[in-house]
């Protein structure tokens, strides 16, 4: 599928959103809609499953014959259904009964049956419950089929959800059911969603263009990442994974099978299920991914809390986009917190480098991360200068990129990427101002694939650029009293022109002869016309 229908397909999918809202705001109405398209999604790809498994006993249905070919199956074959998931769990990591498919589903919707809302709180519960291995409890937690938005009693519901699912199944039907298309549509939708709700949407997407540069450095040879790209990461994580695309573009750039484990958190309750169902939609198995609800800073999250150093959890690869200048609560305890204690704790007003120094501490010693963040960290003082210090002085900060402005949906501000190693080979700062390169949106800029390629080549060799990337020793950076601020160390300032006087003299000249000549001429119109001359104004 070309990119032309994947925005098609995005568009449909978009306009129905927009047709059908009704009394719902978007966020509301966009839980709604992607909910449905990944119960399509599973349906498909667990019918082409089966249709491989059962070959020719795989039912062809008589004309007119709206059950799936599934439920027929079921029907004809009860004693053999165990066998049959027992071996479609073994393959494919999950199972749907017959009539929790979105075929059968749709076709209740279709006929206006008003037993659609029932069965569809069925199959969802069965989904979070008895589908996966692992159960994905609370999948489905922010869709309240019976909330009065949808209507005010249960037919009113019924019949909403019935329009609304016979719009989707009519939208989706003359498009492919390929997993990636599907995926990427889904992706789209949720930055659709994301630039039409504004604030909110921010915390849940990363712009596809940044998470590249990300995912474009952290999949590089850590420790020499001229060589080129990474054979395998054991372990990715994202602290702060939002609706989990950042992770999805590290494991699109490693290859289905190049990552052994995801690893994810999320607070926000709304788009740690959307991660889960992102996932699940690309086609990362239950067994290959990790995405834990719960608060990083307070690091609740006993997998990364164990308290011996031979077994603590560290991944390869770090990767975050956490929200900028948190407001958050440190208190006496946190100081004592094995993240925190050789470098104090980030200032009340900006969890910035909290979250930096998360993400660091579970840093394999050879792995890289890299992090978007506000271009503060790079020069406020107090606790985040001295951070900042022990940081550099310890030889950990290897790359600031400075990005645009404007980029986010959410935040004009512009942002800077760190990149942080526990062991780095060189003793200087790789600086890139790529703040001047980018296409200009209506409503934000853009980075084109050149200037995302141009940045993660420049990390990658380390090359330097006037007015654009500089290697800068460690005792310069210690002369500016650590502080990273980029246009301390490349000359951001467009040279002057050379203005050559001779040619803007005789220009003047040349405009003096002009204006004369002209007021000559119009002079003798008006003395035919018998109106007074115009004077010579100097």
């Amino acid at each position: 599928m070309t990119e032309i229908d994947q925005k098609q397909l995005g568009n449909t999918l978009w306009g129905i959103a927009d047709q059908l809202r009704g009394a719902m705001n978007a966020d509301d109405f966009r839980d709604y809609m992607l909910s449905f398209l990944f119960l399509r999604y599973l349906s498909d790809n667990y019918e082409m499953a089966a249709a491989k498994e059962l070959g020719p006993d795989y039912p062809r249905l008589e004309a007119g014959d709206r059950r799936t070919p599934l439920a027929l199956w079921y029907a004809h074959n009860p004693e053999d259904i165990d066998a049959f998931e027992t071996q479609m769990r073994r393959k494919i990591h999950y199972v749907i009964r017959p009539e929790y498919l979105w075929g059968s589903i749709s076709e209740l919707a279709r006929t206006q049956n008003a037993e659609l809302l029932h069965k569809l709180q069925k199959g969802f519960d069965y989904i979070e419950n008895e589908s996966f291995a692992s159960t994905f409890n609370g999948l489905f937690s922010e869709i309240n089929l019976n909330s009065e938005k949808l209507g005010k009693d249960y037919s009113a519901r019924n019949q909403q959800l019935c329009t609304v699912i016979q719009a989707i199944a009519a939208g989706l039907s003359q498009f492919s059911t390929n997993q990636d298309v599907l995926g990427d549509a889904y992706e789209y939708l949720i930055g659709q969603f994301a630039a039409g709700s504004g604030k909110k949407a921010g915390e849940f997407y990363t712009p596809q263009q940044i998470s590249s540069i990300l995912s474009g450095i952290v999949t590089l040879d850590s420790q020499d990442p001229a060589t080129g790209k990474k054979k395998q990461l054991d372990s990715v994580l994202d602290f702060a994974c939002g609706s989990g695309s950042l992770l999805l573009n590290v494991r699109h750039r490693m290859g289905s099978h190049g990552i052994g484990k995801i690893y994810g958190q999320e607070k926000n309750i709304t788009t740690y299920n959307l991660a889960r169902m992102n996932m699940l939609l690309h086609g990362v198995k239950d067994s290959e991914f990790e995405i834990y609800h719960g608060d990083t800073l307070a690091n609740d999250w006993d997998y990364l809390r164990e308290a011996n150093p031979a077994k603590a959890p560290q991944f390869d690869a770090v990767v975050a986009n956490p929200p900028f200048s948190y407001r958050w609560e440190p208190n006496s305890a946190l100081s004592e917190d094995m993240r925190f204690k050789n470098y104090g704790l980030a200032p009340k007003s900006a969890a910035d480098f909290a979250f930096l120094l998360h993400g660091f501490h579970y840093l394999k010693p050879e792995g890289v991360m890299a992090i978007i963040l506000p271009h503060g960290v790079l020069f406020r003082g107090g606790a985040e200068e001295r951070i900042r210090t022990k940081l550099l002085k310890d030889g950990n900060i290897d790359t600031v990129i400075g990005l645009p402005a404007n980029l986010f949906f959410s935040t004009g501000i512009p942002v800077c990427i760190l990149v942080l190693k526990k062991c780095k080979k060189p003793d200087d700062v790789l600086f890139i101002n790529a703040a001047e390169h980018f296409e200009k949106g209506k409503r934000q800029n853009r980075l084109r694939p050149e200037d995302i390629d141009k940045i993660i080549d420049t990390y990658q060799f380390r090359r330097e650029e006037e007015r654009y990337a500089r290697r800068v020793p460690m005792t310069e950076i210690a002369d500016n009293d650590y502080n990273l601020n980029i246009s301390r160390y490349i000359s951001t300032a467009t040279p002057e022109e050379e203005i050559d006087l001779q040619a803007v003299h005789q220009q003047l000249a040349t405009l003096e002869d002009q204006i004369a000549e002209a007021t000559q001429r119009h002079n003798a119109f008006l003395q035919e016309l018998g109106l007074p001359l115009l004077g010579r104004h100097h």
